[in-house]
């Protein structure tokens, strides 16, 4: 059954840590950290995404500034109530922890650092609001989701992505209850949240930004689902 749910929920990330590991929490005797993983984008750019791992996954100087690392695992979602508000909270939960060492190759009898971006999540779940569809002011298309995916213990994590483009005008359509699947990356941004009191706090939200969705139909449902939704996209 664990199987299925890994399925269901799996990415994996390669990047570098950056900043200082911090205790999470502990459960049953087993010590959890936290700490942040900064991946390279193409755009030259970098996600610093947290992630979250067990003390019996890493070796005393694994978390070290700098320290490039190999992380296989799930994007969680939890719950924080603060101020007797609810905030969603998301965090990478590392399953498998590698040490990787700088890759080079040789070119033109020059030694050169070969870097390769690793940032890949798929998620299987349900859309569980509908799903927001918007314009930029320089006519970019975006479109909004929240996903709901199973865990096991009858848990769920929900997790914000969001889709551009032709991806974008395909998920305006989707329904509430519909069940996809999510190919894309991890990614990190920074926004301002205004409070009531005049007050402007920089916040870090973490989403899923898609590369490629399909419609996953049941049996029961294709003829009336037809066959336009079958199609990724």
């Amino acid at each position: 059954m664990d199987t299925n749910y890994l399925e269901n929920n799996y990415l994996t990330l390669v990047g570098k840590v950056t900043g200082e590991k911090k205790f999470s929490h502990e459960i049953y005797g087993e010590r959890f950290y936290i700490f942040n993983l900064s991946i390279p984008r193409l755009s030259g750019n970098a996600d610093i995404i947290p992630i979250t791992v067990s003390e019996r996954l890493i070796k005393e100087d694994t978390l070290q500034e700098g320290k490039k690392l190999l992380i296989k695992g799930q994007f969680r979602s939890y719950n924080s109530y603060e101020n007797e508000k609810n905030r969603l909270i998301l965090t990478v939960f590392a399953k498998d922890v590698m040490e990787v060492e700088e890759e080079e190759e040789e070119s033109d009898n020059d030694i050169v650092r070969k870097d390769v971006i690793t940032n890949e999540v798929v998620l299987i779940g349900y859309i569980c609001k509908k799903p927001i569809y918007r314009q930029t002011p320089f006519g970019r298309e975006i479109s909004d989701l929240l996903l709901a995916v199973n865990r096991a213990y009858n848990k769920s994590d929900y997790i914000p992505c969001i889709a551009w483009g032709r991806n974008a005008r395909f998920c305006q359509n989707l329904e509430v209850g519909s069940q996809v699947k999510v190919v894309g990356r991890v990614q990190s941004r920074t926004y301002e949240k205004k409070h009531e009191d005049g007050s402007v706090e920089t916040r870090v939200a973490y989403e899923v930004s898609i590369g490629s969705l399909e419609v996953i139909e049941e049996k029961d449902n294709e003829n009336e689902l037809g066959i336009e939704n079958q199609e990724a996209v």
